[in-house]
């Protein structure tokens, strides 16, 4: 199958990367690390103001009643420039409360600032006062006492949430809960596909500036082999994420499949592109100084986000061998 971008999505990423680069940056991401209370950037009120997060809420509710393939766009821009808070919460958000519209109009207009609960350290629960968690078969939505931890990341908002009772907004739906996971984890491969492809634009920029034994150091067999291997994998990746969007919006039976090798894709690909930044750089890339390790940063907090690429890839193989033994 062929498959391409249109020229409407096109628009939509020039649109995302227009915004999102006035406000997100390396620059802001290293202030969130240097300061704790520094704001992540554009920050949840003009991320909702700007539309981009409630691209597929109805618009009934007031969002943009788009498709998650048109969320994915945006979500690749934010990766490249490390932007938060994550359009994966949105997401999922968006999925769990789905059919209320009064909650959902929320989520437009940034009155109900929520995230995500899945047991562990909560993304995004920074700026967040209400959180979505499965209890039993339930999809509830909750109060709770949220603990800031020091983060490799800060641009991903993590922390510790102890939660109220909180009331069922979905009752026994747990499969619900199952779409809004697998509809996150394409969201956040595209996130983690922006963010490895500048890793990768910056690491080859570099290695044509800088001069070694009278060459540009791009031009070394293994520089240029060490490129092109992260180049073949944020390309792979590419394609899984618009398989995995373009399934949660047409192919529901192949979301599973789609979303969870996507995921485990992003992990690999991200780290490789991230680390190969740091090795290309040379001993700079390896200071304080250099924005090479916030890729690398935001590599090693994503490998562990919504399940780690093990679980993914592990999924996908009961998944492969469940379909050829039909």
């Amino acid at each position: 199958m062929y498959f391409d971008l249109d020229d409407d999505q096109r628009s939509l990423a020039s649109a995302a990367r227009d915004f999102l680069g006035s406000s997100a940056s390396p620059a802001a991401a290293r202030a969130a690390l240097e300061d704790p209370s520094a704001p992540v950037l554009p920050g949840r009120v003009d991320l909702v103001k700007s539309g981009f997060a409630a691209i597929t809420v109805p618009e009934s509710a007031g969002g943009g009643g788009g498709t998650v393939l048109d969320l994915a766009v945006v979500a690749e821009q934010a990766g490249r420039v490390l932007a938060g808070p994550s359009l994966v919460t949105f997401a999922r958000a968006a999925v769990l409360l789905d059919g209320d519209e009064a909650r959902l109009a929320g989520l437009v207009d940034g009155s109900l600032a929520v995230a995500v609960h899945d047991g562990g350290p909560v993304l995004d629960a920074v700026g967040a006062d209400r959180f979505l968690a499965l209890r039993g078969e339930d999809v509830v939505l909750a109060s709770g006492t949220v603990t800031r931890r020091p983060g490799i990341d800060p641009t991903r908002g993590l922390a510790d949430v102890a939660l109220d009772e909180g009331e069922v907004v979905a009752a026994g739906d747990s499969a619900r809960w199952e779409r809004a996971l697998l509809v996150g984890r394409a969201i956040l491969a595209a996130e983690d596909l922006g963010t490895a492809a500048r890793a990768l634009e910056i690491g080859v920029a570099y290695t044509k500036e800088r001069h070694a034994f009278g060459r540009p150091i791009g031009s070394y067999q293994a520089v240029k082999h060490a490129l092109v291997d992260a180049y073949v994998e944020v390309e792979q990746l590419r394609s899984l994420v618009w398989w995995a969007a373009w399934a949660a919006d047409h192919a529901p039976d192949e979301l599973p499949l789609a979303a969870n090798a996507a995921k485990g894709a992003a992990a690999s690909a991200l780290e490789r592109a991230g680390e190969t930044l740091i090795q290309v750089h040379g001993g700079i890339g390896f200071t304080w100084e250099h924005d090479a390790h916030l890729y690398w940063r935001r590599a090693k907090v994503d490998r562990f986000l919504l399940g780690d690429d093990v679980s993914a890839y592990d999924e996908v193989a009961r998944l492969a061998v469940a379909g050829a033994t039909r």
